[in-house]
């Protein structure tokens, strides 16, 4: 089997390493010249740890794990609504979750392709879905098929689906950094606030992934984006003024959240498949979206090369990824909650939930960190 894979990113580059892992010939186009070494971090959660071990490289991402002691849900002055441990997550699922830098995934998995199949600075300007034919400004290149892990605004989702609705702005826009961890420092989870959050995420080598998300006009942005944060969450408890201040000013990336909130019809159509962001942009809220990508990758080469084909894939994939669509948005409007009196509700709802016995946290997170590869 030809494979063309539109897009290096962690969905990407987990198909075509799944796909010439299974026998089959493969082209990965990525438009940038070079794999970027930007970004801030990603969360690995069991289920994309196992899909992972299916590529042998689970083992060398769960040596990068930091989780460990308590992490909770917390007010912004650090009142904590409900905990859980990294121990117990990992006795639950079988495996941890490892927060690590996004370019240390991405050179893993580059490493597991020959260079021979990989065009980097060529952009795949269209596709023809039924017959396999993709085209870029060097010509026309054909193959059974066609795997479109080309992000969020993807052209191929909208030439395979004209007319499907676009993702939707979220009304949310969020900040990303690493910094090193402050001297002492073992704090783990999210704190909440009034239309305000932070995530507060440890990495291997005394380093701490952060995130924060707050209500936005599309496509606002601040002169100094260290200096909106803190403005925004400079009064709140420690560390998060302290992790902030202690961001390079150039390492905080800014992005608008969007996602489909309407699911496409399929995942698939022709010889084509849509992965990923391309497949089913979501909220953050989760920590699911690359999970969710190199869930695709997994499956599809496995349907694919098994004899299933892509409505195997679409059968396997679509119901399961709309949900967590579904609950990213529902957790994600949670967290952003700004009346006072929702807010009151919520908190009581979280503390309530922690103080019912057993690990309420985790359950909720059982049907995503549960899933398995097929085979």
């Amino acid at each position: 089997m030809k494979a063309v894979v539109i897009g290096g990113g962690l969905g990407g580059l987990t198909c075509a390493a799944a796909l010439q892992r299974a026998g089959c010939e493969v082209t990965l186009f990525e438009r940038a010249q070079r794999f970027e070494q930007v970004g801030a971090g990603i969360t690995i959660g069991p289920n994309a740890l196992r899909a992972l071990d299916t590529l042998g490289i689970g083992e060398r991402v769960r040596a990068l794990s930091a989780m460990q002691g308590d992490v909770a849900m917390r007010r912004s002055n650090g009142t904590v609504l409900i905990r859980t441990s990294g121990a117990a997550a990992t006795a639950r699922y079988g495996d941890p979750t490892v927060v690590l830098p996004r370019p240390v995934l991405i050179d893993l998995l580059a490493t597991l392709l020959p260079a021979s199949c990989l065009v980097l600075g060529t952009e795949v300007r269209s596709c023809g879905a039924d017959a396999g034919m993709v085209r870029t400004d060097d010509g026309m290149h054909e193959a059974d098929l066609v795997v479109a892990a080309d992000g969020i605004w993807s052209r191929t989702r909208a030439a395979l689906f004209p007319g499907h609705p676009d993702p939707v702005f979220t009304g949310m826009t969020a900040w990303r950094f690493i910094t090193d961890r402050p001297p002492g420092s073992r704090v783990a989870g999210q704190f909440l606030g009034r239309g305000l959050e932070v995530g507060v995420m440890p990495m291997a080598h005394d380093k701490i992934y952060c995130y924060a998300g707050a209500p936005a006009a599309p496509g606002h942005t601040a002169p100094d984006e260290k200096a909106e944060l803190l403005r925004l969450f400079g009064g709140w408890v420690a560390p998060v003024p302290e992790l902030i201040r202690a961001a390079a000013p150039e390492s905080v990336l800014r992005n608008d959240v969007y996602s489909l909130d309407t699911p496409l019809p399929a995942l698939h159509k022709g010889r084509t498949a849509l992965i990923g962001d391309a497949a089913h942009p979501m909220m953050p809220s989760l920590g699911q979206g690359g999970n969710q990508a190199i869930e695709d990758a997994i499956v599809l080469a496995h349907h694919v090369t098994h004899g299933e084909g892509l409505e195997g894939y679409t059968r396997a994939r679509r119901e399961r990824t709309a949900e967590i669509v579904r609950k990213s948005r529902a957790l994600g409007r949670m967290a952003l909650l700004s009346n006072p009196a929702a807010v009151a509700l919520r908190d009581a709802g979280l503390w309530l939930a922690g103080r019912r016995g057993g690990d309420s946290l985790l359950k909720h997170g059982d049907a995503v960190s549960s899933w398995r590869p097929p085979g």
